[in-house]
């Protein structure tokens, strides 16, 4: 064991297929696409995304609640009270001052924005909300985080575009290795199932256009895919010293043994053709665990269906490792929830590690000839896995990934 591993004690999921981490998982195991037309959305030339079902935050919240907040925020916090339940913390055992926040966010959600930039743009200007902006400035994931949960330490908010949640979670790793904290509530949420960015998506190419076949239409790594889909969810890990987890006898489910990121210095929205920035985090995200290629078993891609960085994405996987272990994508059944999404997929990680277990990627039917992966299709995978990597990668060029080790 690592001095420079922490314990993951706790995880939260609300996602596309369902909110709390079983439901999230079963919907994996299945295999299937959880996009389907979203009628908020209709008009647009892309109509469809992968909505959390049933989610009501009033029910979830309360009403007094969940009146001020926005989508985003409301989901982080189901996400939140959830992993700190499952890692049987709370204000009994933990000192607030020791226990920090940190978040990953990209844009937050733009519903709200929304629908006072009509009001604005109506005449209407005094019919504003005062709560326009609590609402939804970015930080206030992080900030509602904390109050709810009454916590007092470090609480902040990072935004590295889709790496956003995966970045959270390595920034949270540096908190308790430091001695800044015992306790970090870390992960991203996202909700991008709003017009402006199926409009602003759709307009650089970056969407699936399959309206008349939305269930088939986030598949990577396919020689079929065509873009990405629209999504929203949450993702929450609870993180500990290795020290403070032992001293209350808390097992984990796993340990976050190392942490990489880099920057591809080359393009605004597009990825190094040859995955050159994404390999260096790799190999960052290794050294920093003190562990070779050889002794990763399993590799959670950032896989989001577009051409370009399915496929750069795949070119820095065989630089790194030469023969890439098992690989499965979840955005495939989840869609991409953009700065949720690495804290969603880490937390897929842990969950594959637990049960040991690959979950499939959606919609697979002809692999790229080009993608020279062992990409786990169709139906879950059972492996014997001590180690798997959480890739992580966005806009900008920015990367992270997050390396996992199974509990012995």
């Amino acid at each position: 064991m690592s001095a420079r591993e922490v314990a993951v004690t706790g995880l939260g999921l609300v996602t596309p297929a369902g909110v709390g981490a079983a439901a999230t998982w079963q919907g994996l195991l299945r295999g299937e696409s959880t996009a389907a037309t979203e009628p908020s959305l209709a008009g647009l030339p892309v109509d469809f995304c992968c909505r959390v079902p049933h989610f009501d935050a009033a029910e979830q919240l309360g009403r007094r609640l969940s009146w001020r907040l926005d989508r985003c925020a409301a989901m982080a916090l189901v996400a939140a009270r959830e992993a700190v339940k499952d890692a049987g913390l709370g204000a009994g055992n933990w000192d607030p001052v020791r226990v920090g926040v940190v978040l990953g966010v990209g844009t937050a959600s733009m519903e709200r924005y929304e629908a006072e930039f009509t009001k604005l743009t109506e005449g209407r200007a005094t019919d504003i909300s005062p709560l326009a902006i609590p609402r939804s400035v970015p930080n206030m994931v992080a900030g509602e985080v904390g109050m709810d949960l009454q916590v007092r330490g470090p609480n902040l908010t990072v935004s590295t575009a889709c790496a956003s949640g995966a970045t959270a979670l390595g920034t949270a790793r540096q908190l308790l290795l430091t001695d800044a904290c015992d306790v970090v509530v870390a992960g991203g949420s996202e909700s991008l199932c709003s017009r402006v960015p199926a409009a602003c998506f759709h307009q650089m190419g970056a969407l699936s256009r399959r309206a008349d076949d939305p269930a088939g239409a986030s598949r990577p790594f396919d020689a079929d895919r065509d873009g990405f889909v629209l999504a929203e969810g949450a993702g929450v890990l609870v993180l500990e010293r290795l020290e403070h987890a032992r001293s209350r006898g808390a097992r984990p489910r796993a340990y976050l043994s190392g942490y990489g990121a880099s920057c591809d210095a080359y393009h605004f929205t597009a990825p190094h053709p040859e995955g050159r920035g994404a390999a260096e985090a790799l190999s960052a995200a290794l050294d920093d665990a003190g562990i070779e290629p050889g002794d990763v078993h399993h590799v959670n891609a950032h896989g989001t269906s577009t051409v370009l960085n399915d496929r750069a994405e795949a070119l820095a996987l065989r630089q790194v490792f030469r023969r890439p272990p098992p690989v499965t994508a979840v955005k495939g059944a989840l869609g991409h929830s953009a700065g949720g999404a690495g804290a969603i997929e880490a937390a897929c990680t842990v969950l594959t590690l637990v049960e040991q277990v690959i979950p499939p990627t959606a919609n697979l039917r002809r692999q790229d000839p080009e993608i020279e992966l062992d990409v786990v299709a169709k139906v879950p995978r059972p492996l014997p896995m001590a180690a798997a990597v959480s890739n992580a990668f966005g806009f900008g060029g920015q990367n992270a990934v997050l390396v996992f080790r199974a509990v012995p």
